[in-house]
């Protein structure tokens, strides 16, 4: 008999057990099993684990694994929890999570072209206040990170009409694209454009990335979205910066800390849009298709798909 597949989660039970039911329908062939149900023969003989924010002790109780297929596209989390002494770790690369980034991207790059905050605060006065239409061929945006998240937004907003730029740590080259690396790049991309999305991992190179000196070169006036992780951007130097009037706006949804504490100023900032990590949702029937066509793969050649790099963080 094949060895259970070990599910390892913090999931809440009604959450774990809809995403049980999704995985079993895409692995028929496979015998799914939480954690908790895992006989101690069976945790020995595990070869593979599923997982979603698991708790490092359970994992490690898999004595047996092989490797790790995370049910998220970021694995900060889990590389760090899970130490370097852990099994190959594959994160969901699904082309659904690039989809929907692109729409959340170009849906909220939509929302500051056309001064959505301002009408916001000009509803909240009861003025009525029109203002100058800014066609997207006036707009340059600029995004960090140029992996599938990155291209597809790049994509969907050249399509809508907008300049586009990007920026990755090394140097990549895409059609019709102006794409920049290194710190000049940075420089470059950051004073030249008018809405910078960021779309970068977080590493140990990306944590405080857009600190004070950084948020002061982006341009007079203009804004700031952020898809990627609430670390990135140092969050008191932000305030500083939105609250000296060089910044217009920020749409921000990721924190340091998740859910976003009541006390933070960024609920009640007039320049700030608070969104509740909602910009690409995982599909649960896409990601289990992925998953099982990995497992699948795996079962039928021995062949990992592409592992995490512990050195990069991704």
């Amino acid at each position: 008999m094949i060895p259970p597949l070990a599910f390892v989660t913090r999931l809440d039970v009604e959450e774990e057990q809809t995403w049980l039911e999704i995985l079993r329908r895409a692995m028929p062939e496979e015998r799914i099993l939480p954690f908790r149900d895992l006989t101690g023969e069976e945790r020995r003989l595990a070869e593979i684990a599923i997982v979603a924010n698991p708790d490092p002790a359970d994992v490690a109780a898999l004595s047996g694994l092989s490797w790790i297929h995370s049910l998220w596209a970021g694995v900060e989390r889990l590389v760090l929890e899970l130490g370097v002494t852990a099994p190959p770790i594959v994160r969901l690369v699904d082309p659904e999570l690039s989809r929907v980034m692109g729409e959340a991207v170009l849906a909220w790059t939509y929302y500051l072209q056309r001064d959505m905050p301002a009408y916001r605060v000009s509803q909240a006065e009861k003025r009525w206040a029109p203002r100058d239409y800014r066609h997207p061929s006036e707009i340059t945006v600029g995004l960090l990170g140029m992996g599938a998240l990155g291209s597809e937004a790049a994509r969907r907003l050249m399509d809508a009409g907008f300049r586009v730029q990007g920026w990755s740590r090394s140097r990549k080259d895409l059609a019709e694209i102006v794409t920049l690396s290194g710190e000049d790049g940075l420089d470059t991309l950051l004073s030249t454009s008018d809405i910078t999305v960021c779309l970068l991992p977080l590493t140990v190179e990306t944590r405080g990335l857009l600190n004070f000196e950084r948020l002061k070169r982006m341009p007079e006036g203009a804004s700031l979205i952020n898809f990627a992780r609430g670390a990135i951007i140092v969050a008191d130097d932000l305030i500083r910066v939105l609250e000296s009037g060089h910044l217009d706006h920020a749409v921000l949804d990721v924190f340091e800390r998740e859910p976003l504490e009541a006390s933070s100023p960024f609920w009640t900032h007039p320049k700030v849009t608070v969104l509740p990590h909602i910009s690409a949702p995982t599909t649960p029937s896409s990601a289990a298709r992925i998953v099982a066509g990995n497992i699948a793969a795996w079962r039928r050649t021995g062949s990992l798909p592409q592992t995490v790099d512990r050195i990069r963080g991704y």
